[in-house]
């Protein structure tokens, strides 16, 4: 992608509040009306299918034995290692009840532990996880096996644990590395050993390492994040995925420790984004969309350009579109033309498998209109263009008649050069990819009404 100056002004404007399409409809649309019953029903039918869709998998670990105040997961802050021998336990039922409905060693591919905290566990309790889900799935060779790590929790010798088991991807969360930023948020790690960690897992041979990043933190200025760009820029892991910080605590109780007029006013937030695309940008990554980072030779920004991109509930993908055993409390999965929630308290989770239940509490089964507008909708996500007779031959419609108050209303972003439209289709400009949420949204029939916005965070 060209190094875009993208002018402050610009992402001021846009900068509204949006969903962030790891699904469509969005997780704020699911229903308790979506039972157990009608989850084993979509299970039932991949069971019965001839050519199933390809199968991922992801397992919730909620964890943490510190509070970080910015957060906003679902997860327990707990000093007691006793709760995840039982956590375990429960999730070793879950495993089971899926393999009565599903078959054993089916072929899963891409497999993420996140959380909460997933070193949080120990190596042996790992091990005895990956056992537990090489016994349900079979883990293919090639695969993306991927753990979120928290760089305090680990060392070089843990990392060597995790290799060993079989991940291959890590992600550590990192946020800032300003020593006063950190203090703020409750989140003390030197930067120092994070970069001994990152060369430790390039010597181990880890095949991708992933920061996370947060602008918009307590304390932060232009000034203070900009050198912690620098540090990552020297850091150089193979991606970043930089996110805003969204201050609601109103919604997150641990954001009501934060003082609120230590958050950098909305000229400042605006001025640390417009810098973190310029220094990535020149630093050699290429940008993959919304709030994600690769270098060139990274496979998200291989598939970036060979049109291969794919979205789902962890961000973008190399793995083509596959069904998603979700597994833990609160965890979100897809199985056919469903999605699903488990229960987000442990109490609740432990109740329902004591009963012989999944843990399922809420879900949706979507519409012909959602299963439509979701093609729409992640084709701009991921290739960032869409032709209207590709959608048409699909579909048996008009896509212009289908879709003319969309049409209309895009207009307005292709005035600000940030989307092409013609009579065959539509794409997203060089410009337009650091607004592609914005883009989506047109086509989201649940944000029609502005009353539903306020329920998701920014959209830079």
């Amino acid at each position: 992608m060209a190094k875009l100056p993208v002018s402050d002004d610009l992402l001021r404007r846009f900068d509204v509040p949006g969903p962030r399409y790891t699904s469509y409809p969005t997780a704020d649309r699911f229903v308790e009306a979506f039972t157990e019953a009608d989850y084993l029903a979509a299970l039932a039918q991949r069971a019965a299918s001839p050519l199933p869709q390809p199968l991922s998998v992801y397992v919730h670990i909620p964890f943490c034995e510190q509070l970080c105040y910015y957060c906003a997961c679902n997860k327990i802050i707990t000093k007691h290692k006793n709760r995840s021998p039982v956590y375990l336990e429960y999730l070793q039922r879950e495993l089971d009840m899926h393999a009565l409905h599903l078959g054993r060693r089916q072929a899963v591919s891409q497999l993420h532990l996140g959380g909460g905290t997933p070193t949080f566990l120990s190596d042996d309790e790992l091990r005895q996880l990956m056992a537990m889900l090489r016994r349900a799935f079979d883990l293919v060779p090639g695969g993306e096996y991927s753990i979120e790590v928290d760089p305090r929790t680990v060392d070089e010798s843990r990392l060597q644990a995790l290799a060993d088991m079989g991940f291959n991807r890590l992600s550590f969360g990192v946020q800032d590395f300003d020593p006063d930023v950190q203090k703020a948020v409750h989140r003390i790690q030197p930067a120092e050993q994070v970069f001994a960690l990152v060369e430790a897992s390039r010597r181990i041979g880890f095949e991708s390492i992933n920061v996370d990043l947060i602008y918009g933190l307590p304390k932060q200025t232009p000034q203070s994040f900009a050198r912690t760009l620098a540090q990552v820029s020297e850091l150089r892991p193979d991606r970043i995925a930089l996110y805003g910080y969204a201050h609601l605590p109103e919604r997150f109780k641990p954001q009501r420790r934060i003082n609120s007029d230590e958050i950098p006013l909305g000229g400042d937030k605006v001025a640390m984004l417009s810098q973190a695309l310029s220094a990535l940008l020149d630093a050699g990554y290429d940008y993959i969309g919304m709030d994600h980072f690769a270098l060139p030779n990274d496979s998200l920004a291989v598939a970036k350009r060979q049109g291969r991109l794919h979205r789902n509930f962890q961000g973008y993908s190399t793995q083509p579109d596959c069904d998603l055993i979700a597994l833990g409390v609160s965890a979100i999965g897809r199985v056919g033309t469903t999605y699903s929630q488990n229960a987000k308290t442990l109490e609740e989770y432990y109740d329902l498998l004591d009963q012989g239940r999944l843990p399922i509490v809420r879900g949706l089964a979507l519409t012909r209109d959602d299963l439509l507008r979701r093609a729409v909708i992640m084709a701009i996500m991921c290739q960032g263009q869409l032709q209207f007779e590709d959608v048409e031959a699909g579909w048996l419609l008009d896509f212009r008649s289908y879709f003319a108050p969309e049409l209309e209303r895009l207009q307005a972003l292709a005035a600000e050069g940030l989307v092409a439209v013609d009579d065959k289709g539509l794409a997203v400009t060089a410009m337009g990819w650091f607004f592609v949420r914005g883009v989506a949204m047109v086509f989201d029939r649940y944000l029609q009404a502005n009353t539903n916005r306020t329920r998701f965070s920014r959209i830079l």
